[in-house]
């Protein structure tokens, strides 16, 4: 991990911190439930934005080093177990309601 990379995700954690934080909050109080969902998600959107900084930045150091010294294999399989892992991006796609009538 580069220096920025680290530095970027420490500092995305302390705001990931601080909502985790908020949330057991909100739960505590007994609030809204839309609220607790409002941030429940948006804790997780920054996850992702997490996840997707720190895979940027294995992708251009690591896994360009591997496939520099002959280690593609090594770095293929890693990247189909993250895939396995997190799954299809598809995945994260909002169930559609039906239309009422």
């Amino acid at each position: 991990m580069t220096p920025e990379v680290r530095r970027q995700a420490l500092q995305r954690l302390k705001i990931i911190r601080g909502q985790l934080d908020a949330l057991q909050r909100q739960i505590e109080e007994d609030r809204y439930c839309m609220d607790v969902l409002d941030l429940s998600l948006s804790i997780q959107r920054a996850l992702r934005s997490l996840d997707l900084l720190v895979l940027e930045g294995h992708l251009r150091t690591h896994v360009a080093e591997q496939f520099q010294s002959g280690e593609s294999e090594r770095a293929v399989g890693e990247l189909l177990r993250l895939y396995r892992v997190q799954g299809p991006a598809d995945s994260e796609r909002p169930v559609e309601t039906p239309a009422e009538e």
